[in-house]
């Protein structure tokens, strides 16, 4: 149920009257942070990009990394909030907590060509390939960074990985210990969440949480509500261990929420549907081993279960389970190779409720994927590192696929790294690709996708990465991407279950540009820049149909996009950030281009309580997305005040 504001107020005052006398020290992690130079940002280590640890200066991939200081200081309520900070990604909002966020192009609310991760756990869902964002949701104040690779990421991630990568991490149990209270409340949402973090052990820690998130109805260009209300409430836990060279991981969270559905509601004969909320719920668990080997080798083993279920009335209901294993042993580097090699395998259940409107055929379906996986960095010289790596991997529709990548990386100077890369990558069928029947009963018109293949990716990219002084650090990446065998709509073949079918007939080409940067302009400000640039072509074979119109179905991308950041500390305990970001036209869906600044205040009222206001769309009313005109959502001017107490 939503939290009332006097309810909010009544909190706030509590944390004041509570904290007013606490002397608690500031979170020391983000203090470290808040206050690295330029050139100790750049060494940040990440893992992404090869499955080892490697400082950010060296990785040879186009990836930006979002920090934890980064997201409290963008004031950011949600995951995909805080995925807007990365230059390289497409964030549009289209309802209260509905977001397509893609990578490179292909931006539609089934964006099926990004791979996204949170602690090692992939929660992309076989039904469509794609991420439900509504439901992706954690605790940002225990969030350590987010790695965001543009670009292909097969060889190590797995299909599906055609674009990009999001690898979300959060802190280890030990860098979140005591207690934290963050509550919120604005015009368009309400939150409160709370974690406590205690030794387990002699040799251990654990931290649980537990948030809740309440989102109104969003309003029509007409002024009309949306029924897009939204809340969701979430438990979790992280556990850490290590016993000499071993180290132990278990987490695991529940949820259960209901988001609105908004109109319209009629489907396929006109028909109006009785709509109702959306049920959604959820729960996971994870276990992770790792070891430390003699001469810089590790091995490491992780196994998760994960189990959703989203009822949508009166069309479709779905309950999936997922087991996943995964095996990684990095070997002792031997003369100048340093190999990584390791095999995954991943099962499902999915069982579908259908309707007279939608079904998806078999109901209940097993799917099983295997793969395995070897990457060799190889030292050519003292400033000239080759990587080659594949994946092959199995599917249950299309059988074996391979996944090769080739990265060349030139460390022109102390500063400086120049690196190019070829690629390989697929979209492996869906549920959506080959199973879906419309109406839901026979006589069928879509007879789901019986031949359906799966898309494949060609990438070349060349990327520089820099400090040209040692106040500021720039990033910039070309890439070209050839597409083939993209999903359209055609007529079925004589005999077949019904009257069209999805195939693969088109083809397609994207090029562009995307470059981000930073200034340390004095001690107390920061500004960043970010630029991406995209052209899109698709071209359908000449015996195309195109009957549902594969090119609007494979999104419409802005040509341009650009941000600006500042960060401003005018004093010890104060702060003020801006963000201005621009998003150019999109044609098919129409969307008219759009700027948004957002601003925030923040005051340490003394150390371990914080106090922010942020503002957020303060120039106009804009629609990111759109399906259909009369029914988008528009954003515009709200203010969202929060609190943050740690003891």
């Amino acid at each position: 149920m939503s939290i009332p504001p006097r309810c909010l107020r009544a909190a706030f005052t509590s944390i004041l009257l509570a904290f007013a006398g606490a002397g608690h020290a500031q979170d020391t992690a983000l203090s470290r942070l808040r206050d690295m130079s330029l050139e100790e940002l750049s060494d940040l280590v990440i893992t992404s990009v090869s499955k080892r640890a490697e400082p950010l200066s060296q990785a040879p991939a186009s990836v930006f990394v979002i920090t934890a200081d980064d997201i409290r200081r963008a004031g950011a309520t949600t995951l995909p909030e805080a995925l807007r900070l990365a230059p390289g990604l497409q964030v549009s909002r289209d309802s209260a907590t509905g977001y397509v966020i893609s990578a490179r192009g292909f931006n539609a609310p089934n964006s099926n060509k990004l791979l996204v991760l949170i602690d090692g756990r992939s929660v992309y869902t076989p039904l469509f390939s794609g991420v439900f964002w509504d439901v992706q949701d954690v605790m940002l104040e225990d969030v350590e960074r987010i790695e965001v690779i543009s670009g292909p990421g097969g060889t190590l991630w797995g299909a599906n990985a055609v674009n990009g990568v999001i690898n979300v991490i959060t802190q280890r149990a030990a860098q979140t210990q005591g207690a934290l209270v963050s509550l919120g409340a604005g015009e368009r949402e309400s939150q409160a969440a709370a974690r406590y973090g205690a030794a387990l052990g002699a040799q251990g820690h654990l931290r649980v949480y537990a948030r809740h998130l309440a989102r109104k109805h969003t309003r029509m260009p007409d002024g009309s509500a949306r029924d897009d209300a939204a809340e969701q409430t979430q438990l979790g836990l992280r556990a850490d261990a290590q016993r000499g060279r071993d180290r132990f991981t278990a987490l695991g969270n529940v949820y259960d929420g209901s988001i609105g559905q908004p109109a319209p509601g009629t489907f396929f004969t006109g028909t109006p549907l009785a709509l109702a909320d959306v049920s959604v719920s959820g729960a996971h668990l994870l276990a992770r081993w790792e070891r430390s080997l003699d001469d810089g080798a590790n091995v490491s083993a992780q196994a998760y279960y994960d189990h959703t279920r989203r009822v949508i009335p009166p069309t479709l209901g779905e309950e999936l389970d997922i087991v996943d294993l995964q095996f990684q042993h990095g070997l002792r580097p031997i003369g100048r190779h340093a190999l990584v090699w390791g095999a995954q395998y991943r099962a499902s259940r999915d069982r579908v409720s259908n309707s007279t409107v939608i079904a998806f055929l078999p109901a209940s379906l097993q799917q099983h994927w295997s793969s395995l996986f070897a990457q060799d960095e190889i030292r050519l010289g003292d400033t000239l590192h080759l990587t080659l790596g594949a994946r092959l991997e199995r599917n249950d529709y299309t059988g074996s696929e391979f996944l090769p990548n080739a990265r060349l990386a030139w460390q022109a100077g102390r500063d400086q790294l120049v690196w190019t890369a070829l690629s390989r990558t697929v979209r492996a069928p869906s549920r959506l690709d080959r199973d879906i029947f419309a109406p839901g009963e026979p006589p069928f018109v879509l007879g789901g996708g019986p031949d359906f293949r799966s898309e494949r990716a060609h990438v070349f990219e060349l990327g520089w990465r820099g400090q040209p002084t040692p106040n500021s650090s720039l990033s910039a990446t070309v890439f070209r991407a050839d597409y083939d065998r993209l999903r359209t709509l055609e007529l079925a073949p004589p005999g077949s279950a019904g009257v069209v079918a999805y195939e693969n007939r088109m083809s397609g080409r994207t090029h562009g540009i995307e470059m981000w940067g930073s200034w340390q302009a004095t001690r107390e400000l920061r500004l960043s820049a970010g630029y991406t640039q995209l052209h899109k072509r698709l071209q359908l074979e000449s015996f195309s149909l195109d009957l549902d119109g594969a090119r609007l179905a494979e999104g419409s991308d802005p040509r341009h996009r650009w941000m600006l950041r500042a960060s401003f500390n005018p004093s010890g305990n104060t702060e003020v950030d801006g963000v201005l970001r621009h998003v150019s036209s999109m044609s098919n869906p129409a969307v008219e281009s759009y700027s948004a600044l957002d601003l925030r205040f923040a005051w340490r009222v003394r150390p371990g309580l914080e106090l922010s206001l942020t503002a957020q769309n303060l120039l106009d009313r804009h629609v990111e997305y759109q399906l259909i005109a009369p029914y988008s959502s528009e954003f515009g001017r709200s203010l969202f005040l929060k609190a943050v107490a740690q003891f």
